[in-house]
């Protein structure tokens, strides 16, 4: 069965666009196979369509020229349809490439995939301004994970099932947060497979994204980066202390880091100010798109024995979710700390308003000190504390304090 993906009908809805529909994101997470399901779709509808990777040295001749390819179109569909073509990032400038062939206005619709290099992420975009729309494939998220593993029973009863399903919904719970959503982790029962395919994912991206693409000198000092992250995941990061632990400069140390969130494997925040001497200004704190990559990074999948562990991960998907839900909107996210050490774990940032989260894997229903002195400080209109399970809700001073379950953070108007 293959697992549905919510960006699929996002692409799908573009196909009538002419702009190119650009689909980034990691190694492995399912862009050939969303290309391979709209191919299917068009060709039922009996449109014509291409398809082309340049992973295979076949296809990869085509795009010595773009005389050569278009000719290759021309035979194969004519003069109108659909082109696909994967692993974009195989092709030396293919910003400029794709910008020559757009330019010339065909009647060809382009849909165009590739790994989250620098290339791709960069170069790309910035050729094909205005010419392209820009679709981010990330690892299986939580609700697409819940509904392929129940069978797609209960996709329009989400909170009822969690409801009144809270043991098996723990179960599948620890399982995301133990191995993640790469889909053939995903789709994978057998636990010691699971842990060789995150093994071979893992080796893949350091070997091809970070070796071969990118060039790096000192491949060794950034594996040991990813693994230094990985066990100080939701802590800020210091940048003189790591630098000293992996024996490179400030600036290497800064370059690595950039690379490793511009090839999806980390993203950052940065700490929300509003001119306060007291706040930290600088530091960022680092989080996973995929957990299970950080687990083995980390070398560690039984997070049930480190209460500790557990509760960042659980705060890493908190993360997570929040910003799928940010996704179509300007808002940004944020944390808060001070040099008093109150810290708030994120803070929504929607320019006018601000809304604090709080992330609590327990189900106790207190706040910490730390979250009633952001909000006697700032008189947000609402703040949230995620837990597993827990509904909840009462006033601090005018602030309504909102305990929300994890996986109600998918009602679309939740920030609202």
């Amino acid at each position: 069965m293959i697992i549905k993906r919510y960006l699929y009908d996002e692409i799908k809805k573009h196909l009538t666009a002419k702009e190119i529909s650009l689909i980034v994101g990691p190694r492995q997470v399912g862009k050939t196979t969303l290309m391979m399901e709209l191919i299917e779709e068009l060709k039922r509808k009996n449109e014509k369509v291409l398809f082309l990777n340049l992973d295979y040295e076949g296809d990869n001749q085509f795009f010595k020229s773009q005389e050569l390819l278009l000719n290759k179109i021309k035979l194969e569909i004519g003069n109108e349809g659909y082109v696909f073509i994967d692993e974009i990032q195989r092709k030396e400038n293919a910003g400029i490439f794709l910008k020559g062939i757009y330019d010339m206005n065909l009647p060809y619709k382009f849909v165009i995939s590739g790994s989250g290099s620098l290339e791709l992420k960069e170069k790309i975009q910035e050729s094909l301004v205005g010419r392209k729309r820009l679709f981010e494939l990330f690892p299986v998220t939580l609700k697409e994970f819940f509904n392929f593993k129940t069978n797609y029973q209960y996709e329009n009863k989400f909170d009822e099932y969690f409801e009144l399903e809270k043991e098996k919904c723990k179960i599948l719970l620890n399982e995301y947060l133990s191995f993640g959503g790469y889909p053939r982790i995903v789709t994978e029962n057998i636990i010691e497979e699971k842990r060789k395919l995150i093994d071979e994912i893992y080796r893949s991206y350091i070997q091809k994204d970070i070796i071969s693409l990118l060039n790096i000198d000192r491949p060794d000092a950034f594996e040991l980066l990813i693994k230094i992250l990985a066990s100080q995941t939701g802590r800020q990061i210091n940048y003189s202390r790591l630098s000293n632990l992996l024996n490179i400069s400030t600036i290497t140390l800064k370059k690595y880091l950039y690379y490793a969130e511009k090839t999806f494997v980390i993203s950052t925040i940065t700490p929300f100010v509003r001119n306060s001497l007291k706040e930290l200004s600088k530091a960022k704190v680092v989080y996973f798109y995929d957990l299970g990559l950080r687990n083995f990074a980390n070398n560690n999948f039984s997070l049930q024995q480190n209460p500790v562990e557990l509760g960042f991960i659980f705060q890493n998907l908190v993360k997570n979710l929040i910003e799928e839900q940010l996704v179509w909107k300007s808002w940004t996210i944020n944390y808060w700390r001070t040099t008093d050490k109150a810290e708030v774990d994120f803070i929504i940032n929607k320019g006018e308003e601000i809304i604090p989260v709080e992330v609590k894997y327990s189900d106790v229903g207190t706040i910490k000190r730390s979250l009633r002195s952001f909000i006697e400080k700032y008189s947000p209109r609402k703040a949230f504390v995620i837990t597993v399970n827990l509904s909840n809700e009462f006033l601090i001073d005018k602030t309504k304090v909102i305990f929300l379950p994890y996986y109600k953070l998918y009602r679309a108007d939740i920030f609202e």
